[in-house]
């Protein structure tokens, strides 16, 4: 299964495994699943990191590195991902989330999230 992964979900796996729901962690340590990160959790992490947020403190390129290393496929923010979250709801403001979740509803990809706003849209979302 394709699972696009939502970037609190990527920074606790980087740095805090601990933090990963006992699902979250069994699916993203299954060798079966393809995991995904968006160029946009990396943009979140860069911007929220150098705004001080404590809950985003991490090296970006390191982050980055590891993922790829890891087996993780990077997913681009194109046009029309863009375009779609003007179809969204407006259960939330977050443009980052908002992102990943058009992303999701495009690529086809089902978004792993942590958050319950996030889990409140339609589409291809599972809360873990």
């Amino acid at each position: 299964m394709k699972y696009l992964v939502d970037t609190h979900l990527l920074l606790w796996a980087a740095s805090s495994p601990g933090r990963l729901s006992p699902e979250a962690a069994e699916l993203l340590e299954d060798p079966e699943n393809e995991l995904i990160f968006s160029a946009a959790s990396i943009w979140e992490v860069a911007i929220k990191s150098g705004l001080g947020r404590p809950d985003f403190h991490a090296d970006v390129r390191l982050l980055r590195r590891g993922l790829l290393d890891n087996g993780y496929t990077e997913l681009a923010v194109t046009s029309g991902h863009a375009v779609a979250i003007d179809a969204l709801p407006p259960i939330h403001k977050d443009p980052f989330d908002r992102i990943l979740i058009a992303q999701a509803m495009i690529e086809g990809i089902q978004l792993l999230t942590s958050d319950e706003l996030v889990a409140r849209y339609p589409g291809p979302i599972r809360q873990v």
